[in-house]
């Protein structure tokens, strides 16, 4: 079974900011709950995301368990949105849409994550018992920390 997760954030930026700090793949562990011991272990070029573009990571998503993790960076438009999709994974399907909408108050961000687990019956147990509520709570800490990021008025 797929599943979907969409969420918006208005951030009080100009599109070049959010632009700038979302592309980079090296702000992703700034903004990944630091249980998940996030790290990116290829060598990623300080530089936006690019179509094709390959990122592997360690991540400890659930109970302890350390693993890899490959995206490809599949589309690109720049200064609007990008997509990474799993290569190797946890995973059936991990498809991450970023979309970036400039508007009075800055930028409201979307993201549209749809997902896949394996093994059938017992990833759709999965999915209602941890795995939603795991990426949820993500995304939530995600909220928090853009939030303080981007929407105090002592941004620094």
């Amino acid at each position: 079974m797929i599943y979907q997760i969409e969420l918006t954030q208005q951030l009080n930026c100009d599109i070049q900011t959010a632009w700038d700090f979302f592309s980079s793949p090296h702000n992703l562990a700034k903004i990944t709950p630091k249980d998940m011991e996030f790290v990116i272990v290829n060598d990623v070029p300080e530089k936006p995301v690019y179509a094709g573009q390959i990122i592997d990571y360690k991540v400890t998503p659930l109970f302890g368990v350390r693993m890899k993790w490959r995206t490809k960076i599949t589309h690109v438009e720049h200064h609007n949105s990008f997509t990474d999709l799993q290569v190797n994974g946890p995973y059936k399907l991990w498809r991450h849409f970023h979309e970036f909408m400039p508007n009075e108050e800055g930028v409201l961000m979307r993201d549209l994550v749809t997902y896949e687990l394996p093994f059938g019956f017992i990833g759709r147990i999965a999915n209602k018992l941890i795995v939603r509520k795991k990426l949820v709570n993500i995304f939530k800490y995600r909220y928090y920390v853009l939030e303080k990021m981007f929407n105090t008025k002592n941004q620094s």
